[in-house]
């Protein structure tokens, strides 16, 4: 047949092709690019927060390279099920996207618990250089991929940083002391918040509004903006900026999607994460800030004397043992986190 040698010749190059840090190796096509699909994207915010513009942007962005042909349903507010569980609907194939605390993440790949170390990020600047950094995103795409099965990562964001709130005020590390503080359920909460003397509670995000309002936990942390879109501020009305911790996030892909898509196809998911995920750290940063002033004008308290040293005297030295616990990735994650100028 005319041709059929340089047919051939190009498919094994499209077998043997791959981009660097997502692994994208061809497999037989299963479909034209044309082919319409449509993929579920879950998170268990609002609509209105920082995942909503993701999922919001990733949505526009892959439709527009795609020329329609692939697109997104949201189902934001765990509808699908709180982030661990959608983490693992994600691996079974039952969902195809979905946004993941890198803390709810080390449910399924332990080492990305590296992220919910306390006080690696020297500010906000170095927060959003080190999410956007290109090293580090390959080094955690590929523990992700080494370590699990089922899913991939398409690379990081964030929230900016958690602070902690309750109905009193936190100045410095003598006043969490003997408190019931609802983690995340990592090993390195855990770690960081006995440290404090606390006493670290587990429990899904969708239970501590109501576990802040009966005193089952005496503090929670997470970002000004997920205090107000909660409104976990009329349960715990004091905002104390701690600043402990930042809000590390991933997206989840589910590999049976994954292996679904033609090559094309890859590229046009793998190109629009790429393009999300810089405006949305940015968008996340501005939504933090203004959440901070919304919370303000709603009478709550915004408490910014907080003695970080204090609580810096006993986290800085687990730093360095607890990432070694957690394993090699996590120790070069941590490496490259500190190098970011």
């Amino acid at each position: 047949m005319p041709g059929e040698g340089s047919m051939q010749t190009r498919r094994s190059f499209l077998r043997r092709s791959a981009v660097v840090g997502f692994g994208l190796a061809a497999v037989p096509r299963r479909g034209s690019a044309a082919d319409p699909r449509g993929f579920t994207f879950g998170y268990d915010q609002p609509r209105d927060t920082a995942y909503g513009f993701f999922a919001d942007t990733f949505s526009k962005k892959l439709a527009e390279i795609s020329r329609g042909s692939l697109s997104i349903r949201q189902f934001p507010s765990a509808a699908l099920g709180q982030e661990p569980e959608m983490a693992q609907k994600v691996r079974a194939g039952d969902i195809d996207f979905a946004l993941n605390a890198t803390a709810n993440t080390s449910t399924v790949v332990p080492q990305a618990g590296v992220f919910s170390l306390h006080y690696i990020f020297r500010d906000e600047g170095h927060l959003e250089r080190s999410m956007t950094d290109r090293g580090i995103n390959d080094t955690f795409r590929k523990m992700i991929l080494d370590n699990t099965t089922g899913a991939r990562s398409l690379g990081l964001m964030t929230l900016g940083f958690r602070n902690m709130y309750s109905k009193f005020t936190v100045s410095n590390v003598g006043d969490v002391a003997g408190k019931k503080v609802r983690v995340q359920a990592t090993k390195t909460e855990d770690a960081f918040f006995s440290a404090y003397k606390a006493v670290p509670i587990h429990m899904p995000f969708g239970q501590v509004y109501t576990s802040l309002q009966t005193g089952l936990v005496q503090i929670a942390e997470n970002g000004f903006d997920i205090v107000l879109k909660n409104k976990h501020y009329e349960a715990a009305p004091v905002v104390s900026k701690t600043e402990h911790e930042a809000n590390c996030n991933q997206l989840w892909m589910s590999q049976k999607t994954w292996e679904s898509l033609t090559d094309e196809q890859r590229g046009w998911v793998v190109e629009t994460a790429e393009y999300t995920r810089p405006l949305t750290i940015r968008k996340a940063l501005e939504l933090d800030s203004a959440a901070a002033q919304a919370l303000q004008k709603l009478g709550v308290k915004v408490h910014t004397q907080v003695d970080k040293q204090s609580f810096m005297a006993l986290a800085t030295p687990l730093q360095d043992p607890q990432a070694k616990e957690l394993g090699p990735a996590a120790v070069q994650l941590l490496a490259q986190i500190r190098a970011v100028k």
